[in-house]
């Protein structure tokens, strides 16, 4: 299969049609280079904020609201393009509610035949907890799909590789990671995470993040990323882990074959066996760690 991986930038746009047509845009795009999965990134759909106008998207709770106003909309919108083209899209992640009383995080995947299911983040950051008073998502989904076995660890979730690894106990061949950072050290953290998951679980991470400034909307005003894809530096992958990857900041896709039978292979013949390898950790720390002075 061909994974498209968003740089994904936010606009202040003008009506619904807009919005309409810039995704539409977007993901007839990839599907005319022949990706089969197309995933967004995190709060991506916060653009969604610009409609209700300036005033509305300056203020970071009426922002909120503004997005969740659109849900069926952005639903039912990609439906349509994932049954139009035929592929597989991760939406880009927004504000919806779930059993808390605050908003979670929601990322949506759909397939040609509709909506599959949902990933909400699990571990908030200091903004999301601080500032925007975003509730924690209950559990993690495997989506046992036609492309594959497929988990979402959404942003700040890839840097806690036991959420990743739980997702690989349960058969996942393909961590879906959005994103959206502010700072490149930001971009960094979640990279490393990435490209660390991938090496551990033996497996492919598609990393989609926003790009660019949205000085019109302060929770998103500056984003920071490049997209890509990566796997284990093993048998069948690029020595460095990059499958594709987009310049920083650069909006448009990243792309790359991924193949299922490659990542079997590596788990089973690689030069290492991180994937099979886990539980001797869980050995190791059986006893108590020593420690070992020296003045």
């Amino acid at each position: 299969m061909k994974i498209a991986a968003a740089a994904y930038p936010l606009d202040f746009l003008p009506d619904w049609a807009a919005y309409e047509a810039k995704l539409s845009d977007w993901v007839a795009r990839a599907a005319g280079d022949g990706a089969d999965l197309l995933v967004f990134p995190e709060y991506g759909a916060m653009e969604l904020a610009s409609l209700g106008g300036r005033d509305v998207a300056a203020d970071i709770e009426t922002a909120l609201q503004e997005v969740m106003r659109h849900e069926g909309a952005v639903i039912a919108l990609h439906e349509r393009l994932a049954a139009t083209h035929g592929v597989h899209i991760l939406g880009a992640s927004g504000p919806a509610m779930a059993q808390a009383a605050r908003p979670v995080n929601r990322a949506i995947l759909y397939g040609p035949d509709g909506r599959i299911g949902h990933q909400d983040k699990q571990i908030m950051t200091r903004f999301e907890r601080e500032v925007w008073d975003i509730a924690p998502g209950e559990g993690l989904h495997l989506f046992d799909t036609a492309l594959g076995r497929i988990g979402v660890i959404i942003c700040y979730d890839s840097e806690f590789p036991l959420l990743a690894r739980g997702l690989a106990e349960a058969g996942a061949e393909i961590l879906l990671v959005p994103s959206a950072t502010e700072a490149l050290s930001g971009y960094t953290r979640v990279k490393v995470g990435a490209m660390a998951r991938a090496l551990e679980n033996q497996c492919v991470a598609v990393h989609a993040p926003t790009v660019g400034p949205a000085e019109w909307c302060p929770a998103v005003d500056a984003n920071t990323g490049a997209a890509a894809l990566y796997g284990p530096p093993d048998l069948g992958f690029p020595e460095t882990g990059i499958l594709a990857q987009t310049a920083l900041n650069a909006p448009g896709w990243a792309m790359a074959e991924v193949s299922l039978d490659t990542i079997a292979r590596v788990r089973r013949e690689g030069a290492v066996f991180n994937h099979r390898h886990w539980d001797e950790q869980h050995n190791r720390l059986s006893a108590p760690v020593q420690i070992i002075k020296h003045a």
